[in-house]
């Protein structure tokens, strides 16, 4: 995959669903690009095939005449092209049919269909992206936040790929004045240890700072699964929908009425959340129920946070005890909810024998809640960002973060100079110093593209949709 190709690809570059969406986009990258539209566009009059104009017209069929779709054509010639090759794009009417019909034409004229992105994996090889800047480009097109968004533009406009690629300048320095003295050791003055150590030490302090941004920049990214458990009729989808401000649970005063989980997609202060309302979790004959009492506990296992419904009318019962035994492996605030229906006192609120937070390290916090009046969300809301320490992100300047295998090639770095640190320390040879100087400098390059094997892009690559 990771060989420039001559050969043209092709394939549909917009999300393509029935009835949604007015325009659908068919990308063509490649040598033959613009020889495949002249056999497939028809132009009316005089318009003038010159690079970044768009001309409309039809797109026919090749031997038959036949009208496919009227749509607009738009010439990219190289090198000003996303992919620096001579790039065509199809605007089509949206849906699926038409596009499809559109694609295969370009398949029959002689591209291929694009590999997930391999577009921007030529746009790499062909020098117009570095390895973090297409790697933002995938965080770009899946970011769930207006945060997200920013921190992948800041890495799409090279904003990490800048102090990456001083640091390993810095490590090639300090690498070619050590084996200067290996190989001239005679005609140069001494080597100034202090002055290395003093300099390895700061890029690897450096490399700390960047490897900081790994949890936060993955928070936004990935964003925060929370599941919502406790007994029927607590107030599970109240709270669901007054949070999400919408109707998507059922709500009715008999229990049982949610039989599965529904999900929901917020953003909390920057932050995606996910939101999982699960079915009340109680024994029962009903094997439906059953099924959905199952998934409530699956999801409850599988959430980053449990939000605890507990009803304030009935207070904290053994089915809320056994409940809460079921979910302390992961950070839980108690949600006291109905509380307008009671009275002030802590017995009444349903605090009296629940968990607390010094006898059980899992409660991190407990909310009071009106959900059928919006009441307490705002609260319910510091209180996860509390448990997870979110004000960190809104409070960092995460202009960029590095991801998963970013942080990983930053942490062999690190480990490198530490060695190298060491082998001063020890008093070693200079030949040894370079041996893992050549690691940390190796390992910064994987993170910018200047060196990496062919397995990485396809790792990297193979996580991209078709077409982009």
């Amino acid at each position: 995959m990771s060989a420039v190709s001559s050969t043209t690809i092709a394939a549909i570059a917009t999300a393509i669903a029935p009835q949604q969406g007015s325009v659908g986009i068919v990308r063509l990258s490649g040598s033959e690009a613009i020889a495949i539209a002249r056999t497939l566009f028809r132009a009316p009059g005089k318009q003038v095939w010159d690079s970044h104009r768009i001309l409309y017209g039809y797109v026919c069929h090749p031997h038959t005449g036949e009208r496919i779709d009227e749509a607009l054509l738009l010439i990219m010639q190289a090198p000003r092209s996303y992919t620096r090759e001579d790039t065509i794009e199809f605007h089509c009417h949206g849906g699926i049919a038409v596009v499809q019909r559109v694609l295969q034409l370009c398949i029959e004229a002689g591209a291929r269909l694009a590999q997930p992105g391999e577009f921007t994996l030529r746009a790499f090889l062909n020098g117009r992206l570095d390895l973090t800047q297409a790697e933002s480009v995938a965080d770009l097109v899946g970011a769930q936040s207006p945060a997200a968004a920013q921190m992948a533009l800041a890495g799409l406009q090279g904003r990490l790929a800048t102090p990456i690629r001083k640091l390993r300048s810095r490590c090639l320095d300090v690498l070619a004045e050590i084996e200067a003295r290996i190989d001239f050791e005679e005609d140069l003055p001494p080597l100034d240890v202090g002055a290395v150590t003093a300099e390895i030490a700061a890029i690897a302090s450096e490399i700390t700072t960047l490897l900081d941004t790994g949890d936060r920049g993955e928070l936004l990214r990935t964003g925060l699964k929370v599941a919502i458990v406790g007994r029927p009729n607590a107030g599970k989808s109240s709270l669901l929908n007054a949070w999400s401000r919408s109707d998507r649970a059922i709500v009715t005063p008999l229990p049982g009425t949610t039989r599965d989980t529904i999900e929901s997609q917020l953003v909390v202060k920057g932050i995606p959340v996910r939101v999982v309302d699960t079915a009340g979790i109680r024994d029962t004959v009903d094997a439906v129920e059953q099924l959905g009492v199952a998934r409530s506990r699956q999801a409850a296992r599988e959430a980053d946070l449990v939000l605890l419904a507990i009803d304030a009318t009935v207070g904290w019962t053994d089915e809320d005890d056994i409940i809460y035994q079921q979910v302390k492996q992961r950070p839980v605030i108690l949600v006291i909810n109905k509380i307008d229906l009671i009275d002030d006192s802590p017995t009444c609120r349903g605090e009296r024998r629940s968990p607390s937070q010094q006898h059980s390290p899992s409660v991190q916090a407990t909310v009071q809640t009106v959900a059928t009046q919006n009441q307490g969300i705002e609260d319910l809301e510091n209180a996860i960002l509390e448990v997870i320490k979110a004000d960190s992100v809104q409070a960092a300047n995460l202009d960029y973060a590095i991801n998963q295998r970013q942080a990983e090639a930053l942490t062999r770095a690190k480990t490198a100079l530490m060695q190298v640190q060491q082998t001063i320390a020890d008093n070693l040879p200079l030949d040894f110093w370079t041996i893992d100087l050549r690691e940390a400098t190796h390992a910064l390059g994987e993170i910018t593209g200047e060196e990496v094997t062919e397995s990485v892009l396809d790792r990297i690559f193979s996580r991209f949709c078709i077409g982009k």
